[in-house]
This record gives C-alpha cells, structure tokens and sequence, in this order.
C-alpha cells in the first residue's frame, strides 16, 4: 500500500527526513469527475468521522430539524467532532432537553474533554467525563432528534439493523454513487455502524454537498444549509487549536473541512463545486492536516490570511521538550506533479 500511494508527507529532523507518510488523494466534482488525483482514489476506506455533514443530512430532510427548531449552531455539532469546551457540551445538554431526553440516552460512550484546559478544569473540580464530552455527541443527539421526530425507538438506534443507520447507509450510497450494500462494516469509536466505500466515493458525496445542482430540493436545501451552519459555527465543528476550527475561521466561506480518524480529512468547496478526501495510509493525523491544507492552497482557495492561519500545518514544526523548532512535517517537494 505505501509503496503504491504517491502521496507523501515528510517530517525532518535537522537537515535529513526521518520519516514518511504516505496517502492517496482526490480532488472531485459532482458528476464524478477526478480533478486531481494521486494514489488509490478507489480503494475502499472506512471514512469515520469525515463524513458527519453528510451523516447530518438526515437530520435536517426527514424535518427533524424544524420540528424541533434545530439552530445551526446545533446543526455545527451534529457535524463535529468537538473538543468537549463548555460551549460544546452545554448545548449538547440543552438540545437534549429540549427534545426529552438527557445524556443517558446517548450511546456514544464517555471521555475525558479533548481539549486540555478543560479537562484540567473538570479534573480540579473533581467531575468525572460524561457521555455529552464525547467529541461525537452532536452527531447522536442530531441522530436521537431524527428517530424521536419519525415515532422510532431510541434505544439502540446505534445499532445496524435501526431505521437511523439503514438511512445513513442509504445516503452514503445515493451521494457516492457507490453500493455499500455489500460494503465491509465495522464499528466506529463511538459506537455506530461505519461502512466501507471508495475514496473517489467519499470525495464525490463532499463535492455534491458543495454543487447541490443534481440533487432533490428537500436534500439540496439541506446540503446548502449545513455546510453553511459549519462555515459560520467554525469554533462548534471542532474546538480550540483545531485545524478545521483554523482553517474555517480563515476561510471566509471558501469551504468546509471535517477529519476523520485513522487519518482521513473531507473538505467541501462550494465556490468550485469541489469534494476533497484524503486518506493517510498509517492513520496518522499530523499528515492528514498536512496533506488537506495543502491541497487547499493548491486549489487557490487560501487567500493570504488563510495562509497566516495555516502557515502552522502547511509546514508544522517539531519541538523538542524545550519548544525549540528542531524539524518540520511539511509535503514532499514536487507533490502536486
């Protein structure tokens, strides 16, 4: 697979590369249509967390959403993955409650804030994490939304067989142009059904979030609206020293971008009508960043002060103990080809 995957990311130490990440990439538009390519654009990948705009779909489409007036604020937590800050977890709780139900409901699991200063915070004050830390509770709550606005049951609406991941499942397949029918399957950290389907898949279901021309009214007025609830809510996608938080900030409403685990990153485009998705073949984030940030500048849609914002994951610095610069993870020269 590495030797396959021309994708590279370096991280040097004084003046020698002491190690490589390799990927694959693609750049795609609505109709399926590889911009640019490098490496095993179809081969199956799981997307994990890369994917929650379009697992936000749902959410909004079946009229959950305006049923229970979800703002886009919530709309920016069902498609994150939060570093647990206050502003994250309080209104995580708040949405429960206005819908009936409370953390216990969520089947994502408990962990400690990902962010450090609030987890010291809770630490000090002796609170032990709860399921509303989970950096995927917005993605369930907007799921429990879903289910309670339907009449389903939502105990166990994690599981593969209930009507609210047969439903991802079918929007995974109809925005990829991809059948997961038979799509290997596993389990994603907070406890969902996640599905295999190709990168090129992954890439087009982001680029049809960002040219909703080919898509039904009622999906298309979702897309349109979540990956705008992103692009104004930068801080609730991710949190706190976050690149997608960063890279939002900065970007004006250039785009939307999502990471994954096991290093993917998705990035919608709406000004070229564009889906992003890279894959890193080791799993390693620090190259995903990478790699997603600089195929944004490659793109052209970083102006100079996405750029400055960015400039730490265009080329991110190794430090020692001491904070001293000592290296960097930046692309290998000539990338881009």
């Amino acid at each position: 697979m590495a030797a396959r995957n021309p994708l590279t990311v370096e991280v040097t130490r004084g003046g020698m590369v002491e190690s490589r990440h390799r990927g694959a990439a693609v750049v795609i538009d609505a109709k399926g249509k590889a911009v640019h390519a490098w490496g095993e654009i179809e081969r199956t990948v799981y997307p994990r967390s890369a994917i929650k705009p379009l697992q936000a779909l749902a959410l909004v489409e079946t009229g959950a959403a305006e049923a229970f007036a979800v703002t886009d604020a919530e709309l920016a937590l069902a498609s994150a993955s939060h570093v647990g800050q206050p502003q994250h977890t309080e209104a995580i709780l708040a949405w429960l409650e206005r819908i009936g139900l409370g953390a216990d409901d969520l089947e994502c699991g408990a962990h400690e804030p990902l962010d450090p200063e609030t987890a010291k915070a809770r630490v000090r004050a002796g609170e032990s994490p709860g399921a509303a830390d989970n950096n995927c509770s917005g993605k369930h709550v907007g799921m429990l939304t879903t289910a309670i606005h339907l009449g389903e049951e939502t105990a166990g609406y994690t599981r593969p067989g209930h009507p609210v991941q047969q439903r991802l499942r079918a929007i995974l397949t109809d925005m990829g142009g991809a059948d997961l029918s038979q799509a290997p399957e596993g389990t994603d950290g907070c406890g969902i059904p996640v599905f295999g389907m190709p990168l090129s898949a992954m890439a087009r279901a982001m680029a049809r979030m960002a040219d909703t021309s080919g898509l039904e009214a009622g999906r298309a007025n979702a897309a349109r609206r979540i990956v705008a609830a992103m692009m104004s809510n930068p801080l609730l996608v991710g949190g706190r020293g976050r690149f997608d938080t960063i890279a939002m900030e900065a970007a004006n409403g250039a785009f939307a971008v999502k990471t994954g685990a096991e290093g993917m990153h998705g990035a919608i485009l709406p000004g070229l009508g564009l889906g992003v998705a890279v894959k890193i073949d080791d799993g390693a984030r620090r190259a995903a960043q990478v790699a997603m940030a600089a195929i944004l500048d490659h793109l052209g849609v970083l102006d100079d002060e996405a750029k400055v914002a960015l400039a730490g994951f265009l080329e991110t610095p190794v430090l020692n103990a001491k904070g001293e610069p000592v290296g960097e993870i930046r692309m290998e020269e000539g990338w881009a080809g």
